[in-house]
């Protein structure tokens, strides 16, 4: 039985990866019809109820054009000067195009760093879903003014692809200068196939990959490859379809030309597997009424908890435990082992008197939880 191609006016959270080349002209300048039309598309997905996340190029070929930078390729410091004055200029256009729609724009600065590293990890994904719950449209970039080579993801495909990762997207689009993936470089060769949907990415289907690139945007097919691997494995279905057109997220639905990579599971699956995966830092020891709370689906609050062991910090793997010593579940701890042991047993009202500040709620969340 063939597979069925994901539809994307179902999805509950949805990226957009939008390139450097669809939202500049060759000139320098902001195409900003086609980005009016785009807000049309965010807008109508929002009405659908849906959260929208927006990883967008665009920062460096739009600076470039103000400072009068010469073609070809930029030096890092030139880079970040560009950056630095097109990023301005980025942000107050997607603010513009969305305000018609009565939609906030935020941005929102990210480096490799951000994701490598547990604390910053846990904090831009606070932030990104803090801003989507109050309804705001995050607009997401690599923070061009202060990356170095050594701490860039280099390409906003798979910086889309750990964002759609890190929030639990169900569906990312890339919008390229192509229409899918194909089984060769379909601008050298006439003969080349394009794929509707690929289940598995195989390496017959790594192995034709080729690197057609733009001269504004640095994404060739390997960089998107290697976005569906990171998607698809975090239970996030991926599309790569043409962007020039008017309104191309509502193309899409109608049925433009595209390629779908399949997920493996679900967003929710895929993080419960991976929590389940991990080593833990230590244990938290419950009371028989946190056991029932946790298998009726609730979170784990600091007053049933007995007593901590190990060395942990915020968003570490701790290995839960029933009265009896018996492992009931591995979940990411929201404090560190300190101010869990300063909290354990405690009221959640009292945990402000206790560490001088409010807390983040819970010890351990639901959705942070594998059993």
């Amino acid at each position: 039985m063939a597979a069925l191609k994901p539809d994307i006016a179902a999805a509950r959270r949805l990226v957009v990866k939008i390139g450097s080349a669809l939202l500049v002209d060759p000139k320098g300048g902001l195409r900003r019809d086609w980005l009016a039309a785009l807000a049309e598309d965010v807008a109508a997905a929002k009405a659908r109820g849906a959260d929208v996340i927006l990883v967008s190029s665009g920062s460096i070929a739009l600076g470039r054009g103000v400072l009068g930078l010469p073609k070809g390729a930029l030096s890092l410091d030139q880079s970040q000067a560009a950056a630095s004055v097109g990023q301005i200029r980025l942000a107050r256009a997607y603010e513009e195009v969305l305000a018609p729609h009565g939609l906030t724009a935020g941005q929102v600065l990210v480096t490799l760093e951000d994701t490598e590293d547990r604390r910053r990890y846990l904090n831009s994904r606070a932030t990104m879903e803090t801003l989507l719950g109050l309804g705001v449209v995050p607009i997401v970039n690599e923070n061009d003014t202060v990356a170095t080579d050594e701490i860039r993801f280099g390409d906003n495909d798979r910086l889309a692809a750990q964002i759609a990762v890190t929030i639990g997207a169900d569906q990312l689009v890339l919008l390229s200068d192509v229409d899918g993936f194909y089984s060769d470089n379909p601008k050298v060769n006439s003969a080349a196939q394009r794929f509707e949907i690929v289940e598995k990415i195989t390496p017959e289907i790594e192995a034709m990959a080729g690197d057609p690139v733009s001269g504004l945007s640095k994404g060739g097919m390997k960089t998107k490859l290697l976005a569906a691997k990171t998607a698809v494995a975090g239970g996030c279905a991926m599309a790569i379809t043409e962007g020039s057109v008017q309104q191309p997220l509502t193309a899409l639905a109608d049925g433009a030309n595209c390629t779908w990579f399949l997920p493996e599971g679900t967003p929710q699956l895929a993080r419960k597997r991976w929590i389940a995966a991990m080593k833990p830092r230590g244990e938290l020891h419950l009371d028989a009424g946190a056991v029932t709370a946790l298998n009726s689906g609730k979170s784990l609050l600091p007053a049933g908890v007995t007593h901590v062991t190990g060395e942990f910090g915020r968003g570490d793997p701790v290995a839960v435990l029933g009265p009896d010593g018996a492992a009931l579940a591995k979940g990411l701890v929201r404090y560190s082992a300190g101010e869990a042991q300063a909290i354990a047993g405690r009221r959640s009202g009292d945990i402000e008197a206790i560490l001088g500040y409010a807390g983040r709620g819970p010890m351990l969340h639901r959705d942070d939880m594998a059993f």
